[in-house]
């Protein structure tokens, strides 16, 4: 069992900065895969970045790449997404999510577990 926290959301104008952490509970956290998706209203929730247990492998959406980063730390529990340029198209809220099994980052039916989500607000 994974219990996961989001947190670090917030308003930012357009072209500013976040980071969002997500703490997890459990010894057993450096075994998970861990993913970062996003909804925004009346959208679905759509994958925005992985990494694998290891930290060694990383994989982002398209409409993030080059601008958001994914890090983790399994001394700490806790995953990383560091989100630069942000712009209105931002907007959502972020969940966090772990993955106890070889799937596929992209996909929200490959993660076992999922945090309660942090809004992130970027005015333009």
């Amino acid at each position: 069992q994974v219990t996961l926290v989001e947190s670090g959301g917030g308003l930012v104008q357009a072209g500013g900065s976040l980071r969002l952490s997500c703490a997890a509970s459990g010894r057993t956290f450096s075994t998970y895969d861990m993913g970062w998706f996003r909804q925004a209203p009346g959208k679905e929730r759509d994958f925005v970045a992985g990494i694998s247990w290891s930290g060694g492998s990383t994989y982002y959406a398209d409409s993030v790449k080059g601008r958001f980063t994914i890090s983790r730390d399994n001394a700490k529990n806790t995953v990383y997404l560091q989100m630069n340029s942000l712009n209105s198209e931002d907007t959502a809220v972020y969940y966090c999510a772990a993955m106890g099994s070889g799937s596929t980052y992209y996909y929200m039916s490959s993660y076992d577990y999922w945090g309660q989500g942090t809004q992130v607000t970027v005015s333009s």
